[in-house]
């Protein structure tokens, strides 16, 4: 979503870190260009005059000016303005009542009910029991699609398919929940090609109805201004308690979140990442400033991996690794489990200049991991048990079943090799697969020299040419020996 500001605000922090000392001069030239981004991050105008100013009050600071590091004290201060823009803290849904009453309203087409199903996801993973509500009774097949996301996540769903009366419901869910002991009801609500009266008088009678703890918005971030607009109406209506911004995986440029806070004092309390119903983020604006000006946020990417990694996996890994026994099945253990953490593209957005790391990747082919795995599952029990096992035919045998060349083969066991010898040294995968450490790309395991593992021979470095030659002259010396067996 950001990736756009997030690349031009790093090139005005680049320039400035090149200046020896700050002047009013430099100050002022970089300011423009951080105003000329917000503007075509389509934040709004004011917004963006306003926190320029603020930044250059800040900027314009003694301390700052004589700044033996001066660039990097503009960051800090941009940052620092940033998270105040956003929002300064993150907002936690109200949950006190039994059930605490959720209502979800927006546009048709912001993905309420994908949202919905996201929502309840996430509360059922704090330990929260949850009823979704399907109060979409005009639009065909909504109440079956929040059946079809119910069965998905394990969560019920009530509906009431021979009315209308969509306050009635609602009213009638809320009861039965309250009966049943649950912890929260999500209603799931109707929407409009556009904000007529229609739509507005049948939530504000929801409302009145059930008298929700937290009425959320559920805002498409890639309408840019219109989004703000749009939440202003809702706001006014039916005093918001927050937003859910979708979509933010597309093409959306992120003015919205910036300004939606700014313009109705309501926060955002979550994001949608994609399109899975486990890809919902709890908002906090202290990490997306961090996100968007490059510095990372590790702290979310340790909560993901907590989320993701089983501890008893992961002891056993580590106990295996402190005695030097790392094998390929533990190998593959760690593609998949980099596959939960969503691949090598997700996790660079969390890392501190995950976007240069990321370019740095772009010529290799993600699909390799898949190919390495495929490698692995070709070996048998045997071999994935025991590494030393892995001579000439037995890698050429590997290569068939697999559908790779054997020097594709030779590379992984290359790379496994060295990746053994370094986790031997300082135990780095037991760190990552510790899920209260801190998983940095110096100790993913799939990540160390990946470039050329499965490149063409015209780009290898002249290490892999050196090394592909020699596999090449085993096969010779295996050939002459089987033609001597045959003799």
């Amino acid at each position: 979503m950001f990736d756009a500001l997030g690349d031009k605000l790093h090139d005005v922090f680049k320039r400035l870190r090149g200046e020896s000392r700050l002047t009013e001069s430099n100050i002022a030239d970089a300011l423009k260009e951080i105003r000329l981004a917000l503007l075509d991050a389509d934040v709004n105008l004011e917004i963006a005059t306003e926190f320029v100013n603020s930044v250059k009050e800040g900027c314009l600071g003694s301390d700052v000016l004589r700044s033996v590091t001066p660039g990097q004290q503009v960051i800090k201060i941009v940052h620092d303005k940033l998270v105040e823009l956003l929002g300064s803290s993150a907002a936690e849904l109200k949950l006190e009542n039994k059930p605490a009453v959720m209502m979800l309203v927006g546009l048709h087409g912001s993905g309420k009910t994908t949202t919905a199903g996201k929502l309840a996801l996430h509360l059922k993973k704090q330990g929260k029991s949850v009823l979704l509500v399907a109060g979409d009774v005009y639009r065909p097949a909504a109440i079956d699609q929040l059946e079809i996301i119910g069965k998905e996540i394990n969560v019920p769903v009530y509906f009431d398919r021979t009315s209308v009366n969509v306050a009635a419901i609602a009213l009638n869910a809320v009861e039965s929940a309250a009966k049943d002991g649950y912890d929260v009801v999500l209603i799931d609500t109707a929407g409009r090609l556009q904000i007529d009266d229609t739509m507005i008088q049948e939530l504000v009678r929801i409302r009145g109805a059930v008298h929700p703890d937290e009425i959320l918005l559920v805002a498409d971030a890639a309408l840019g201004q219109e989004a703000v607009s749009v939440a202003e109406h809702f706001h006014q209506a039916l005093d918001l308690s927050g937003f859910i911004l979708t979509k933010l995986d597309g093409d959306a440029r992120g003015g919205a979140a910036l300004t939606i806070r700014k313009v109705t004092g309501v926060p955002v309390k979550f994001i949608g990442s994609g399109e899975k119903l486990d890809q919902l983020e709890a908002f906090f604006p202290d990490r997306m400033a961090g996100r968007i000006l490059g510095m990372g946020d590790v702290v979310s990417l340790v909560e993901k991996a907590a989320a993701q990694i089983d501890e008893a996996e992961a002891k056993k890994l580590q106990e295996k690794l402190r005695k030097n026994q790392f094998d390929y099945n533990d190998f593959l253990s760690q593609l998949k489990q980099l596959g939960r953490l969503g691949g090598i593209e997700t996790l660079m957005r969390f890392l501190p200049g995950g976007k240069q790391l990321q370019s740095a990747l772009n010529s290799v082919d993600m699909k390799q991991f898949g190919r390495m795995e495929a490698i692995i599952q070709s070996m048998t029990k045997a071999e994935r048990a025991n590494p030393d096992l892995m001579d000439f035919s037995r890698r050429k045998r590997i290569a068939k079943g697999a559908g790779v060349p054997v020097e594709t083969v030779g590379n992984l066991v290359k790379q496994f090799e060295m990746m053994r010898k370094m986790m031997k040294q300082n135990g780095a995968i037991g760190k990552m697969m510790n899920p209260g450490a801190m998983p940095s790309m110096a100790s993913m395991p799939v990540v160390p020299r990946m470039r050329g593992m499965f490149s063409a021979p015209a780009t290898m470095t002249k290490k892999e040419q050196e090394h592909r030659k020699k596999l090449a002259k085993m096969a010779r010396k295996e050939r002459q020996k089987q033609r001597r067996r045959k003799k």
